[in-house]
């Protein structure tokens, strides 16, 4: 009997992407958040997903607002796999930048303009 139903977790509350720019912004250095299980460059992609369209929409602002954030130093992201086609993908609070005259809120607004 195969079961492959069993290889995919739950979706259990998935996060926004401003609920990951909170966690940035509010996160103490070495503060760990899993922003996705599963398989994420399947999940994103219309074709190979679980999730409805607005999840897997959802997921991608969040993947994309993560890479981000890696890119200006502001966390690092890891991935921790569990099995085959599943992953825990964890970013991971890095120490804020000396410059405090630079805000997370003036990076996205930066970023918007």
């Amino acid at each position: 009997m195969n079961v492959i139903a069993s290889r995919f977790p739950a979706v259990r509350n998935p996060l926004t992407e401003i609920g990951l720019c909170g966690w940035v912004g509010q996160a103490a250095p070495g503060d760990i958040l899993e922003y996705h299980r599963g398989f994420l460059a399947l999940d994103t992609m219309p074709q190979g997903t679980r999730l409805a369209e607005r999840e897997r929409a959802e997921l991608a602002r969040v993947a994309r607002r993560a890479w981000w954030a890696a890119e200006r130093g502001l966390i690092h992201l890891v991935q921790r796999r569990h099995r085959s086609d599943d992953y825990s993908y964890l970013a991971i609070a890095r120490p804020k930048p000396k410059q405090a005259s630079v805000s997370l809120s003036s990076l996205l607004l930066a970023e918007v303009a």
